[in-house]
């Protein structure tokens, strides 16, 4: 586990150009001509039907374990949270879990895609009402979210930050709505760096993912566009280095099952 200090963020704007775009900024879903937000919407609205059953088939039934093993860690930073946002939160997994965890807290979940959000409202209607009135699921823009500042004790991110339009621009939005003493909890995708799994993990999700992907979601682009864009995003020190550029601090990461996904935690001071 790596831990690296927080840098205060100096509250600059920042302009966002395509000349600006670096990493999984660049690797779009479709085409080089829309823009990547419109595109990740489309996308995701195009694969919500086989999204939760792709999960459990890419990673073998171990996202589960993988979400669990982060969002402790997170508690174990902020054991009482009373007010949570879990922003690309597709289906609603992660919210789920998160109300369960956090027995006094409301947990809020934000996405760009109605396709994902309307499964993710289907799942909460069969819930217990003392757990899914704990429960709010919105549209929003992880890059514009559409809450006041200093809303959230808890925010996390599962498998969504390789697919914003400007990464530092969503970032900079999870800080400004977090409180002080806040925790960000991260779970990405990432490229083991030992080298024989390297090549055995390039093989599975250039090649059978996509396969597979084709032939449940009927989406062809969807599931080649995934192993791109991890291995275009920053991960381990360099997505460290980002989060402490923009404000955070007490940033630490811990990579699982071989290095095929990484968490991290941050906190805003």
């Amino acid at each position: 586990m790596k831990i690296i200090p927080g840098k205060r963020n100096k509250e600059i704007e920042r302009k966002h150009s395509p000349e600006s775009l670096t990493g999984a900024e660049l690797v779009n879903p479709y085409d080089s001509e829309t823009r990547k937000g419109a595109q990740v919407e489309k996308m995701f609205d195009s694969i919500a039907p086989a999204y939760d059953f792709m999960n459990i088939a890419m990673t073998l039934g171990l996202h589960r374990r993988w979400r669990d093993k982060a969002l402790q860690a997170a508690a174990r930073r902020i054991p009482s949270p009373t007010d949570i946002l879990d922003i690309a939160t597709g289906t609603g997994d992660v919210a789920f879990r998160l109300a369960a965890m956090f027995r006094g807290a409301q947990v809020t979940g934000v996405d760009l895609s109605r396709g994902m959000l309307k499964i993710a409202k289907e799942k909460l209607y069969q819930l217990p009402s003392t757990l899914g009135e704990r429960i709010l699921f919105e549209v929003g823009d992880s890059l514009a979210l559409p809450y006041p500042n200093r809303a959230f004790d808890l925010i996390t991110v599962a498998y969504g930050v390789r697919n914003f339009e400007h990464l530092k621009q969503g970032l900079d939005e999870m800080y400004r709505v977090m409180r002080p003493g806040g925790v960000l909890c991260i779970i990405e995708l990432s490229v083991p760096t030992q080298p024989v799994l390297r090549a055995g993990y390039n093989l599975y999700s250039r090649c059978l993912i996509p396969s597979i992907g084709r032939l449940i979601s009927k989406d062809s682009k969807a599931y080649s566009y995934l192993p791109e864009s991890i291995a275009a995003a920053p991960q381990r020190d360099e997505m460290a280095m980002i989060l402490s550029e923009c404000g955070f601090k007490r940033i630490e990461w811990r990579s699982l099952t071989f290095g095929a996904v990484t968490y991290y935690l941050a906190s805003k001071p």
